[in-house]
């Protein structure tokens, strides 16, 4: 792509968008360029009124009643069904549920009972160190609670992956597009080399869903997590997601065995027996008017499709790369993001030796990105709510900034985020 020269074709590009509408189905606050989407989504407009309704009549007038004449008992299958096209998965694939960290939890547990009957020798977790670190304890606390000989492997690098798979290997645990550097993997050829080695393969989708396009059944994936809290708008601590296809539905176990996964929840049976079909995957009681916003953020994506919203989020990501390297090109700023389109997610993040200083200024000024250490700056590209002269503005900001140093190194250190 080439670079903009002005503001004004940044406007033009605006004015060509077809997604642009739909900037106006969220609240975004006055005097902000938010650039943080991939950390948490902003507000859809609808949020606020769905909260009340659900306060002051499902639960305030029709008190328990609402489980049944509101649909809440369903909520989770029901917008599983919703989501399940913004990831190629199927009907009755996913429920909407509990959090990233426990469904990952589920979802690892159910694999590696799936290879303790069918290759019991198999007790080894590969995944990146370079993994969201939650992803990492809760498979490391997996394997200390079977207390069976399970480990799990830390690779330093993507290309190391190849060998790590080996026949030890139980299960291939990775995120599809990277935290820090918004590095994407190629889910079809590494799921492939999971199954050819042996073992099956588990994908977290937290910086991918709503973000980019997925295709769980053509890309071989085995089991998936992620949340609703970033690009799918479903507000701070939203309920999470998972994926188990039908082929794996029967098999699917996890020790999570609350009473919302039993066959027959309301026979209060004293015996556990699992649900058919998805609902294995649930555990207790759910929080119905966090549910409720996610459904919110949902219907949004009902009115494009996730190849737009993929062609609007890389043109906005090279925009932002060729503006900063060529706005910003005599500063110390080191690009970790892939420029490959294949090999990227939404976000693109730079180094700089101040980046929290910097980002810290950037916030005061209200362009909105986050920190991760090692001195990298986040900046994620929601394409339902961002535009092409958010970019151009963002960008002059992050310049006058470097220009002048309008940011202090020594301030105290708290959470940039």
């Amino acid at each position: 792509m080439t670079c903009l020269n002005s503001r004004d074709d940044c406007l033009a590009m605006d004015a060509r968008d077809p997604l642009a509408p739909l900037r106006a189905r969220f609240d975004l606050p006055d005097g902000v360029i938010y650039l943080d989407g991939n950390s948490l989504g902003a507000r859809p407009r609808a949020a606020l009124a769905r909260s009340q309704q659900v306060v002051a009549q499902e639960w305030g007038r029709d008190l328990i009643r609402s489980w049944n004449s509101a649909g809440w008992f369903a909520m989770p299958k029901r917008l599983g069904d919703r989501l399940a096209p913004l990831i190629g998965a199927h009907a009755g694939e996913v429920v909407v549920t509990d959090t990233t960290s426990l469904n990952l939890f589920k979802a690892l547990a159910a694999a590696l009972a799936i290879q303790q009957q069918n290759n019991p020798a198999r007790r080894t977790i590969v995944t990146e160190r370079a993994n969201f670190p939650t992803d990492i304890y809760m498979a490391e606390g997996l394997t200390r609670w079977l207390e069976r000989g399970y480990r799990v492997r830390l690779v330093d690098s993507p290309e190391e992956l190849a060998g790590a798979v080996d026949d030890d290997c139980a299960v291939l645990m990775l995120t599809h597009v990277n935290y820090r550097t918004g590095r994407r993997h190629d889910m079809a050829a590494l799921s492939a080399l999971a199954h050819a080695r042996g073992a099956l393969a588990l994908w977290d989708l937290a910086h991918s869903a709503g973000a980019v396009p997925l295709d769980l059944h053509g890309d071989g994936a085995d089991f998936a997590v992620g949340c609703t809290y970033k690009y799918l708008n479903g507000g701070p601590g939203a309920p999470a997601f998972i994926w188990v296809p039908q082929r794996h539905q029967a098999a699917f176990s996890h020790p999570l065995t609350g009473w919302w996964s039993h066959a027959q929840p309301f026979a209060m049976a004293h015996g556990f027996a699992a649900a058919e079909g998805i609902g294995r995957a649930l555990c207790g009681t759910q929080p119905v008017l966090s549910l409720a916003l996610v459904e919110c953020g949902l219907e949004v994506f009902e009115q494009t499709d996730m190849a737009a919203i993929r062609a609007k989020s890389l043109a906005l990501t090279d925009l932002f790369i060729a503006l900063v390297e060529a706005r910003c090109a005599r500063h110390p700023l080191g690009l970790v993001t892939p420029r490959a389109h294949a090999a990227r997610g939404s976000h693109v993040s730079f180094t700089h030796p101040h980046g929290y200083a910097v980002m810290a200024a950037l916030i005061e000024r209200g362009v909105i990105g986050d920190y991760r250490e090692p001195e990298i700056m986040r900046f994620g590209f929601t394409p339902l709510y961002t535009s092409h002269a958010d970019v151009w503005d963002a960008v002059e900001v992050l310049r006058d900034i470097l220009d002048n140093e309008r940011y202090d190194i020594h301030a105290a250190r708290g959470a940039v985020t």
